[in-house]
């Protein structure tokens, strides 16, 4: 017995040590692929014929399929593993897609499986070496919270791109339900065709706010992304003003999620 769970430690530490060296050089590429990406990739695509609109899918495309390659990076080097359940069912014509925001890669695995995303990100990305070619050339949407934004972001379901929200701003604290603002309401009001909610479970967590990349826990994590119904914001914009109507998806949301995420 003393044997066997000797022999089990072992595993135990050096299956540790694998998946911390594997998350490191995941980051060390993802940093690196951003580099390739700005500086050849995306230039070279950008140098190909098309008008602005064929660039930009071209750019996202690029993307999308850099993100895949990462997310089979990590999959198969064990440092993680995951189910992405209605996956098929994303990537619509004005579909605004919202989901919860528990770690640091939500928006990897969504990006790696829509080839033609816009996405609101943070401001900072702007200013990251590393992101700022990429979030240029792709054409996403700063969140800097000017009211500017959410009718950029409307205009974009308007025009019939799919937009990626997540309604919380920032990534979950963990072991806290999620807390949405209202401004991804009121820019599916404004301009979606149908709302797509994405359920996301990390267990363990990990990545999650203000955690450093090499905190990973003591075993594989499992991320799980579940498609749900889709919603009609004609329901809510229906004999209520913009106020009211945003404020009652909202709280419809926050309270879908909290249900689903509770039931995962």
């Amino acid at each position: 017995m003393d044997l066997a769970a000797n022999s089990v430690r072992r595993f135990s530490a050096g299956n540790y040590v694998w998946r911390l060296l594997a998350t490191g050089a995941s980051f060390a590429l993802f940093g690196l692929g951003g580099l390739l990406l700005r500086l050849i990739l995306l230039p070279l695509l950008g140098l190909l014929p098309g008008d602005t609109r064929t660039r930009r899918q071209r750019a996202r495309a690029a993307i999308s399929k850099a993100f895949y390659l990462h997310v089979q990076f990590m999959y198969r080097s064990g440092v993680l593993e995951y189910v992405f359940e209605g996956a098929e069912r994303l990537g619509c014509p004005g579909q605004m897609i919202i989901a919860n925001h528990p770690s640091l890669i939500d928006v990897v695995f969504l990006i790696a499986h829509i080839r033609d995303a816009n996405c609101i990100v943070k401001q900072s990305m702007w200013r990251n070496p590393f992101t700022r070619g990429p979030v240029c050339r792709a054409q996403y949407i700063s969140n800097d919270g000017s009211p500017d934004m959410l009718e950029q972001a409307a205009d974009a379901l308007r025009e019939g791109e799919t937009l990626i929200v997540f309604p919380e701003g920032t990534r979950t604290t963990p072991n806290r339900a999620p807390i949405f603002h209202r401004g991804a309401a009121a820019i599916a009001l404004r301009g979606a065709r149908t709302i797509t909610p994405v359920f996301i479970s990390v267990k363990p967590t990990t990545l999650t706010k203000a955690e450093p990349w090499y905190r990973i826990p003591a075993r594989r994590v499992k991320i799980t992304l579940r498609v749900g119904k889709d919603i009609d914001p004609n329901t809510f914009n229906a004999q209520a003003a913009m106020p009211i109507a945003s404020r009652r998806l909202n709280e419809h949301l926050h309270q879908l999620f909290l249900r689903e995420l509770a039931s995962s």
